[in-house]
């Protein structure tokens, strides 16, 4: 499959600007530099049984366990102007929001929801009335309950078909107006949140998990999870470029969570582990999206519970990002660890004990006279790591 010839690398960047918040002006920064916000549906929407919305796990997920929900959240699907209009006033350039799936498709295929088509319709139109970029994320933890109850939702390849089926509705009806798609966000963080750790929707986990989960296997579901969301996304990413790219001129791709990852100490255990903990971090979205395959170094550990691409699936997922969105928030060290490391025997086989590491996270380190040096150290790592990648198997890449 010819390779595609453009990657263009998303940085969504919080800048806590806080002793040199003089330092810096627009004129500072390339013209194709944009600096936005972001959010996600069940955060900032609300309005949850209002003009045709269904449940999603989110909304049965956060009202389990005497949790906080979104029922109101920021009552953008009322207040979308009143905010927009906010974001024109700071001098915001773009903003990324995901489509609530059951908002526009309320039985998770089938009937479109007119109103919720026309919620999105105007919350575009809105944005670029105010000049602003609208960046899309199809999918940001919201499965529709209907498919979960159905069939297991991420775990379950039927997945793929609804996904790509929901991805077409978005592309057909928004796709003139919008020119960056993100098909799920932070699908490695997801896939443990999720499906090994149990504190994101559904809330799967083996039963020795620290979250008191009523169902799931953490040393195969985020596997199952992450493999399908490669799939899905590389379904939707090929009808897109078929489909629509041509016309439309968008560019799509897939989002990965980045911790900064620094050594717990100089020991050469600590070492290794922090750079086990980057493959299985982020290679084990990376790899996939530049070679067709899971790093080594996962295949080794995880054995036959890792799924398997065939040849066409390892050829449709290679090249099938126009662009990966690093999504960085905070920084953690990494220290080895073992079966007996006290704070992961009662969790028996999950995501973090497979990986072989504890991720550390210390307030001190918030505060250090380093911490300027470390993060920006690791950030430039992590460029060099994924542009490397991309740069040995495609030749060309672009960083917006």
């Amino acid at each position: 499959m010819r390779a595609f010839s453009h990657l263009f690398f998303s940085f969504l960047v919080i800048l806590f600007a806080i002793s040199c918040s003089d330092a810096f002006t627009r004129n500072d920064f390339p013209e194709e530099f944009l600096f936005g916000a972001a959010t996600s549906a069940y955060q900032w929407e609300g309005a949850v049984d209002e003009d045709g919305r269904t449940p999603s796990v989110w909304d049965t997920f956060s009202h389990s366990y005497n949790r906080g929900n979104g029922d109101i959240a920021c009552d953008g699907y009322h207040k979308y102007k009143e905010d927009v209009k906010l974001m024109a006033e700071m001098g915001l350039e773009a903003f990324r929001f995901s489509i609530s799936w059951t908002r526009l498709i309320p039985k998770g295929r089938g009937h479109i929801n007119p109103k919720g088509l026309l919620f999105y319709k105007n919350l575009i139109q809105e944005l670029r009335t105010h000049g602003i970029k609208p960046h899309v994320t199809l999918y940001h933890y919201d499965l529709p309950q209907s498919l979960e109850d159905e069939y297991g939702g991420w775990i379950n390849r039927k997945i793929i078909k609804d996904f790509t089926a929901f991805a077409d509705v978005c592309f057909r009806e928004f796709g003139d107006d919008v020119k960056l798609w993100t098909t799920i966000n932070e699908a490695n963080i997801f896939a443990i949140a999720s499906y090994s750790e149990g504190f994101a929707p559904p809330g799967h986990c083996s039963p020795t998990s620290f979250f008191n989960c009523s169902t799931g296997n953490s040393s195969t579901e985020p596997y199952l999870a992450g493999h399908n969301m490669l799939l899905a996304h590389a379904s939707a990413s090929k009808l897109y470029k078929l489909e629509y790219k041509s016309k439309q001129r968008g560019s799509i791709g897939l989002s990965i969570y980045a911790f900064g990852l620094t050594p717990y100490s100089n020991s050469k255990e600590d070492e290794i582990a922090t750079q086990r903990a980057k493959d299985f971090l982020f290679g084990w979205m990376l790899k996939p999206l530049v070679f067709g395959d899971y790093p080594d170094a996962m295949k080794r550990v995880w054995g036959s519970r890792l799924p398997v691409f065939s040849e066409e699936e390892s050829e449709k997922v290679k090249g099938s990002s126009d662009f990966v969105g690093i999504i960085h928030y905070t920084t953690v060290y990494v220290r080895n660890s073992t079966s007996t490391t006290p704070s992961l025997i009662p969790r028996r086989q999950d995501f973090f004990t497979d990986m072989g590491a504890e991720t550390i996270c210390k307030i001190y380190f918030l505060f250090h006279s380093s911490m300027d040096q470390n993060m920006a150290s690791w950030f430039l790592y992590l460029i060099k790591y994924s542009c490397s990648s991309f740069w040995i198997s495609h030749g060309e890449f672009y960083i917006l």
